[in-house]
């Protein structure tokens, strides 16, 4: 029997870590590009163009998925990942622009968490007493970051909250899918259907729109497109319990580059915040790995734009 490519004889840990790296720093880059764009484009038409760049990126790869169709019963499920991944989108987009890049990301971590509630609802997965003590702690780590009646909890927190809930069911849908068709169709429907979705909405609100602003954007899709093939290279090269952990620097990451490029000040009660939630991600990810159940929570970058 051929080993899997995650076998301890073909892993590579120190590969993967790499690949892992090199995927935060795209991922720190698109929020980067995201605060600095800031308001002068409505949330959901930056959202819109971004994603119609990732349209264009994935042409070739689109095209001969709508010649041969999708496969039958599996349109509900797209048009529904594709709704719940809009929702997502905006809200991101509408918390980007308004809240420090450290609380964006460290609020994101929240997702996989979401996932693994999810999956014992709609999957029928056990959640063990340590799953839930880790989740547990990940929403403990969420409450030391947004501090309510401590200081104010503003729309942009709100929106980021709702982005990770939206991008769980996200990955669930996608889960399902997966087990249908290739990974590949399933990335392309995601990036049609939420092009459509977005687009009556940034219609509606539609205002001019630079060159500049429009390469920037570019420039996100570009990013982001890379930091998922970066992912998965990191995915093959190593486990996952190798590889999550190395999420948290992203937090790191994003504190400099507010700090840095814009003037935000650094929060501890984030960093500590953000460490829980990722401490408690990468807890379940190590559980799954030793008890070699399938793999159902996401890497932390899993649902990210």
């Amino acid at each position: 029997m051929s080993k899997s490519v995650h076998s301890p004889a073909l892993a590579r840990p120190l590969a993967g870590i790499l690949w892992m790296l090199a995927s935060g720093l795209c991922f720190v880059a698109v929020t980067g590009i995201v605060r600095y764009l800031g308001t002068d484009l409505p949330a959901v038409q930056s959202a819109f163009i971004r994603f119609a760049w990732g349209v264009a990126f994935l042409a070739p790869t689109l095209w001969p998925v709508l010649r041969a169709g999708i496969p039958a019963g599996t349109g509900g499920l797209i048009l529904t990942r594709g709704a719940v991944h809009t929702l997502a989108v905006i809200c991101w987009f509408h918390a980007m622009a308004r809240i420090p890049v450290a609380e964006v990301t460290a609020i994101g971590y929240l997702t996989p968490i979401g996932v693994t509630i999810g999956a014992a609802l709609l999957f029928g997965e056990r959640l063990a007493a340590r799953r839930i003590l880790a989740v547990v702690v990940a929403l403990v780590g969420a409450l030391i970051v947004l501090r309510p009646g401590l200081r104010e909890v503003t729309g942009g927190h709100l929106a980021q909250l709702g982005a990770a809930v939206a991008f769980a069911g996200s990955y669930l849908a996608a889960k399902r899918l997966s087990g249908i068709m290739p990974p590949v169709t399933v990335v392309a429907l995601m990036s049609l259907t939420v092009t459509l979705g977005l687009a009556p909405f940034a219609f509606a609100v539609w205002v001019p729109v630079s060159g500049g602003q429009a390469a920037w954007l570019a420039l996100v899709a570009g990013f982001a497109t890379t930091g998922h093939y970066l992912m998965t290279r990191a995915f093959i090269a190593a486990p996952l319990s190798v590889t999550q952990p190395v999420t948290f620097l992203q937090l790191v990451w994003a504190t400099m580059l507010g700090a840095i490029a814009f003037g935000e000040g650094v929060d501890p009660f984030v960093l500590a915040g953000g460490g829980l939630i990722i401490g408690a991600v990468s807890y379940i990810t190590w559980r799954e790995a030793t008890a070699k159940r399938r793999q159902v929570t996401p890497a932390v970058n899993a649902a990210k734009l």
